[in-house]
C-alpha cells in the first residue's frame, strides 16, 4: 500500500499547455478519489484507481482481495504501475513509473458534458499474458469516450506473478486448483465497474469487454467462466481467443508440472520460498522461457473445463459478440523460415509437411504464381497465430448463445515510416488496429493518411454504436450484416471502402481446424 499512501494527499494544480486543469472528485465504496477535466474541458478523466488490494507478500499468487478503504482524498491523476514484467515486445511504449507486483489499479474516462447512464466499454490490454500495461499511448480511451460512452481500462498480473501454477498452491486454494490470477483480476476490475460505475455515470447494466491479441484471448476466458456473468453484456474480440491450437488453455497438470519445473530451476521448491523471493530475480528467470511457460490454464475455478467444451454445452455468458483479425496478423515463419517463398518452394513444404492432407491443404490455399504463394503462406500462418482460433470462438458463440455475432476483418495496410528500408511492403499486421479503434493515430509516428483518419472514425463508431445497442451499424456507415449462416457468414472488410463480403475462406479454417493438436512449451 505504499503508492496508496503516497497518492494520499491535496492535489497540487497541474498545467497543460499553460493552462490549469480542474480538479474534479467522485466517491467509490472504498473512498474518495480525484482527477481531472482536460483543458478543453471535453473529457473527465481518473487514472491509477486501485481495484484489489496489492498482490504482495502472502497475497502473491492468491485470488485478488478487497481494497483497504481510505479516508481523506486519494489523488488519482497518474497511471498506476504496470505489471511486473521483462523487456519482451519493443513496440510497448508506457506512460507510468516503472513496473511492480503493486500494479491492480485501473483508468477511467468519460465525456464531460455527456448526460444519462452512458455506455461503458472495459478494455483489457495484450501482450502475450506477459507483457503489457494501461498505460500505452495507443489505448488512452479520451478520444474514444467523445464518442458517447464511459471507458474503462484494467491491469491485471502478467506472466510467473498472473499464472504460475503448482500442487502446493492448489492444496492451499479451496477450489483445488492455481494460476489464472491474471485472469481473476479481471474479474476484480469488472466487480468494480459494477459496484462503482453509476458514481462516474456510467450504466452498471450497459457494459462490454473489449480487448486485443491476449486481451482478446481474456475476453473469450470472461465469456465462457462462471466467475463474470452478469459482470457484462457484450463483448469484443480483436485477434485472439482461446478456442484455438496456437492459444490452447493448458490444463492443470501441464500448468503444475511447468511450475514445479520452474520452482526447481530458480532453487526455491518450496511455496514459502517463492514468496519470499524477490520480484525481480523471477522475472529474471521467467523470461528465459516462452511466454506460454506461465498461461492460463483450466484451473477449476475460473474455468471448470476449456472454452469450447464450456461453450459447446451452452454454459459461458450468451452475450452477442464483435469479433475479427487483421489481414496480415502473422509473416512467414516456422514453414517458411522468415522468407517469401517461391510456388516451388511453397509447393515443395506443403509436400513435405502435410503428407496425404497436402491437397487439401493447397485446395485451401490455392497458389499459381509466386505472389499468390506468398500470400496463401502469409495466410496460413495468421490464420493458425489467430485467425482460426478467432473464427471458431464466433461460430461456437452464434451457435449455442442465440446472442447476435458480428465479425470484421482489418484490411488497411499502415503507411510505412518514412525512414523505412527500400522494399519494405505495407501491412495491416497484428494489434494495428488499436490505434484506429481508440481514435489516436498520433500514438504512432507514422505519415498517416486521410484514409487513416476516416477509417479510424469508423472503426470507433462501429465498435460503440456496439457497445450502446449490441449492433455496430449507425448513420453514416456502411451496412454491417449480422455473421448468420443463412445469409453467407457476412464479413465486414474494414478498408478506406468498407464493405460487408459473403466469407470466402471458410475452406481456410476447417482445413486449420483439423490439423493435429501441437503440444503446448512447457
Amino acid at each position: 500500500m505504499r503508492r496508496l499512501a503516497a497518492l494520499l494527499c491535496v492535489s497540487l494544480p497541474l498545467l497543460a499547455r499553460g493552462q490549469e486543469l480542474r480538479h474534479v472528485q467522485a466517491q467509490t465504496t472504498d473512498g474518495t478519489i480525484e482527477g481531472v477535466v482536460s483543458a478543453d474541458d471535453l473529457v473527465r478523466t481518473f487514472k491509477g484507481i486501485p481495484f484489489a488490494a496489492p498482490p504482495l507478500g502472502a497475497l502473491r499468487w492468491r485470488p485478488p482481495q478487497p481494497v483497504v478503504p481510505w479516508t481523506g482524498v486519494l489523488r488519482t491523476i497518474d497511471y498506476g504501475p504496470r505489471p511486473m514484467q521483462g523487456p519482451i515486445y519493443s513496440d510497448m511504449v508506457f506512460h507510468d513509473a516503472g513496473p511492480s507486483e503493486d500494479c491492480l489499479y485501473l483508468n477511467l474516462w468519460r465525456p464531460e458534458h455527456a448526460e444519462g447512464k452512458l455506455p461503458v466499454m472495459v478494455w483489457i490490454f495484450g501482450g502475450g499474458f506477459a507483457a503489457g500495461s494501461t498505460s500505452e499511448p495507443r489505448q488512452d480511451g479520451g478520444n474514444l469516450c467523445k464518442k458517447g460512452v464511459l471507458v474503462v481500462s484494467i491491469n491485471y498480473r502478467l506472466g510467473v506473478f498472473g499464472y504460475l501454477a503448482l500442487p502446493e498452491l492448489s492444496k492451499e486454494a479451496s477450489y483445488g486448483g492455481s494460476g489464472d490470477y491474471g485472469l481473476m483480476d479481471q474479474v476484480a476490475g469488472l466487480q468494480w465497474v459494477k459496484r462503482n460505475i453509476a458514481s462516474f455515470g456510467g450504466d452498471p447494466d450497459n457494459v462490454t469487454i473489449f480487448g486485443e491479441s491476449a486481451g482478446s484471448m481474456s475476453v473469450s476466458a470472461l465469456v465462457s467462466s462462471p466467475l463474470a456473468k452478469g459482470l457484462f453484456n457484450r463483448a469484443i474480440g480483436e485477434s485472439g481467443s482461446f478456442f484455438g491450437d496456437h492459444d490452447h488453455l493448458n490444463t492443470l497438470a501441464e500448468a503444475e508440472a511447468s511450475g514445479t519445473a520452474f520452482a526447481a530451476e530458480v532453487g526455491r521448491p518450496s511455496l514459502a520460498a517463492l514468496r519470499a523471493a524477490p520480484a525481480q530475480e523471477l522475472i529474471a528467470a521467467a523470461i528465459k522461457h516462452p511466454v506460454e511457460k506461465f498461461w492460463p490454464d483450466v484451473d477449476g475455478y475460473f474455468l471448470p473445463a476449456d472454452c469450447a467444451t464450456l461453450t459447446a454445452a451452452g454454459e459461458q455468458s450468451h452475450v452477442a459478440l464483435l469479433a475479427g483479425w487483421n489481414l496480415d496478423e502473422q509473416g512467414y515463419d516456422e514453414y517458411f523460415k522468415g522468407a517469401p517463398p517461391t510456388l516451388a518452394d511453397y509447393i515443395s513444404i506443403a509436400r513435405a509437411k502435410f503428407g496425404g492432407e497436402a491437397d487439401a491443404f493447397l485446395k485451401a490455399y490455392p497458389a499459381t504464381t509466386d505472389a499468390e504463394a506468398q500470400r496463401a503462406a502469409k495466410d496460413f500462418q495468421g490464420d493458425q497465430f489467430m485467425a482460426y482460433g478467432t473464427w471458431h470462438w464466433l461460430e461456437m458463440q452464434r451457435a449455442t448463445s442465440g446472442a447476435r455475432t458480428y465479425r470484421y476483418e482489418f484490411d488497411l495496410p499502415l503507411p510505412l515510416p518514412e525512414d523505412a528500408k527500400p522494399g519494405t511492403e505495407p501491412t495491416a499486421s497484428h494489434s494495428w488496429e488499436i490505434q484506429y479503434v481508440f481514435r489516436v493515430l498520433s500514438s504512432k509516428h507514422l505519415p498517416w493518411r486521410p484514409e487513416d483518419h476516416a477509417l479510424s472514425e469508423q472503426m470507433s463508431s462501429y465498435w460503440t454504436n456496439f457497445a450502446k445497442t449490441g449492433n455496430p451499424n449507425g448513420p453514416g456507415l456502411p451496412f454491417w450484416p449480422a455473421y448468420e449462416a443463412a445469409d453467407g457468414n457476412q464479413v465486414m472488410h474494414l478498408s478506406p471502402d468498407s464493405e460487408a463480403q459473403p466469407d470466402r475462406r471458410r475452406a481456410r479454417d476447417v482445413f486449420v481446424g483439423g490439423l493435429p493438436r501441437q503440444p503446448q512449451a512447457l
